[in-house]
């Protein structure tokens, strides 16, 4: 069965009315396109960055070009699956590698982690960010769910220095609920943004390579 979604976008009509309806509700309900599930986490993950000066880092993204903007010394990225970090590496020492909505989705997370943590100089960060209470979406396919402490205890395990990994999450179920089918923009007047500890939507962590 096709989603609403998919049948406005073959319908020339239905496809107009939504675009005059989203110019309203942008209007009236504070409509934006980023998607309500990742709000907390956009904010807090570009905090983290900020925090270690993008002008100063060589960059990799893994999971597309969503950080491309952020004004880095060097930005390079690269597109999962046909760049397999299972398998692929480059040669280049990075300053910060990032994978956003990738790892969840690798059939070898381990190998996968420590690819990374080979590209990266000593001292280097990796910024990692995962889903946890959301519905399975193969790109090509789909694996694994952590937790905060899941997700710290996987990257100590790769050869982060567990006490130089950071985490964070957030969720609430009224988010969890309005995913169910469709991924869930956010409107600022009608979604809430509380977090409830005890239903991530998102888990994120950042990860220091040891320096020597």
């Amino acid at each position: 069965m096709e989603s609403t979604k998919q049948l406005i976008r073959k319908n020339p009509y239905l496809l107009a009315a939504a675009k005059g309806m989203r110019a309203v509700y942008r209007k009236i309900f504070g409509y934006e396109d980023e998607m309500w599930s990742r709000v907390v986490m956009n904010r807090e993950t570009g905090r983290w960055i900020e925090e270690l000066v993008p002008g100063k880092l060589r960059v990799l993204e893994i999971s597309g070009q969503g950080w491309s903007r952020k004004g880095f010394k060097e930005y390079r990225s690269v597109n999962y699956p046909e760049f397999d970090i299972c398998n692929d590496v480059l040669c280049e020492p990075f300053d910060l590698i990032i994978a956003e909505q990738v790892f969840e989705h690798v059939l070898w997370p381990y190998r996968a982690g420590r690819n990374v943590l080979g590209m990266l100089r000593p001292g280097g960060y990796f910024l990692i960010t995962v889903p946890f209470l959301v519905r399975i979406h193969g790109s090509p396919a789909d694996c694994t769910r952590w937790t905060e402490t899941g997700l710290k205890y996987f990257l100590a395990e790769c050869g982060f220095p567990l006490n130089d990994v950071k985490t964070g999450s957030w969720g609430n179920r009224r988010c969890i609920e309005a995913n169910y089918r469709e991924w869930t923009n956010f409107y600022r007047h009608l979604n809430s943004l509380e977090n409830e500890p005890d239903f991530p939507f998102h888990v994120w962590a950042l990860a220091r390579k040891a320096s020597v």
